[in-house]
């Protein structure tokens, strides 16, 4: 694999632009070649005014040393869009699900600290409902690896029951309610503003009709950062969440937990995030 050193973060809207114009040529299958080179950016920083945002509208504690464990997601997710607004990528970015995501923290993260990122697809997969591409992105600090996750991210098309393919998600019995969540209508536009997601669908009801929904959409890595935080996370663990389907906004949803499993659900007991937090040994 090719590492393709960057000098500086990607603008996200020109790489939004550029994907969205490619979107109608791509011809999704598990079976397409894919990019094999690896983004690398080199002595990354957070910004502190945006890390004190994400903090608030995520709900973690302001002015702790360590970076919440979801936010290296959002460094490097200009590398992602790079990657997947490229025209080898053969998924249409217009319309690509995030359906799940795995995060391994292996040491606290000063928010002050200088990391390197890196980002390189992993592969393609048959889902029941299309193609699913899996990104991997990986944080180092001077020493060693110090966090790592896997993204997968589905582009659906009419496809044939394939060998391999994704199941249906595993039905739980519910989990016991912990907390009730109102969602204000604008946490899109807030979490966009501290993220740098401005995902149109997430920012105001106009934007998100143009693509079939009928009010703006909470961002999948805002409802599993909120659990997260909720939930608390050990200095080394890993991470899963699965997003099972979009929190319209305005929103009341329950957060439900037990025993390192967490969930939010929505009226009618509908399923919106579930995932798990595991202590790593060391």
């Amino acid at each position: 694999m090719t590492d393709i050193v960057l000098g500086g973060t990607p603008a996200l809207g020109p790489l939004l632009a550029r994907g969205a114009l490619r979107s109608p040529f791509k011809k999704p299958a598990a079976a397409s070649s894919f990019p094999h080179a690896r983004l690398v950016l080199p002595a990354v920083r957070a910004d502190v005014g945006r890390l004190a945002a994400y903090e608030r509208v995520c709900g973690f504690g302001t002015g702790e040393d360590g970076l919440p464990v979801t936010y290296p997601h959002v460094l490097g997710f200009p590398l992602a869009m790079r990657l997947m607004s490229e025209r080898e990528f053969p998924l249409p970015l217009l319309g690509l699900v995030h359906t799940h995501l795995e995060i391994s923290r292996y040491a606290v993260m000063p928010a002050g600290a200088a990391y390197e990122l890196s980002v390189h697809v992993a592969g393609l997969r048959p889902h029941r409902r299309g193609t699913e591409a899996v990104l991997v992105t990986e944080v180092r600090d001077a020493q060693a690896l110090v966090w790592e996750s896997r993204s997968r991210y589905l582009a659906r098309h009419r496809t044939a029951r394939t060998a391999g393919a994704t199941a249906r998600p595993e039905e739980r019995a519910p989990l016991p309610a912990v907390a009730e969540w109102r969602i204000a209508a604008d946490v899109g536009r807030r979490y966009a503003a501290a993220s740098g997601d401005r995902n149109p669908i997430h920012l105001h009801p106009l934007t998100a009709r143009l693509f079939g929904f009928p009010r703006a959409v909470a961002h999948g890595m805002w409802t599993a950062a909120r659990c997260l935080a909720a939930h608390g996370v050990p200095e080394r663990a890993h991470v899963e969440a699965e997003f099972r389907a979009p929190v319209l906004l305005p929103a009341t949803v329950g957060y439900a937990a037990r025993a390192g499993r967490f969930e939010l659900r929505g009226p009618a007991d509908r399923v919106h995030v579930t995932g798990g937090v595991r202590p790593l040994p060391g």
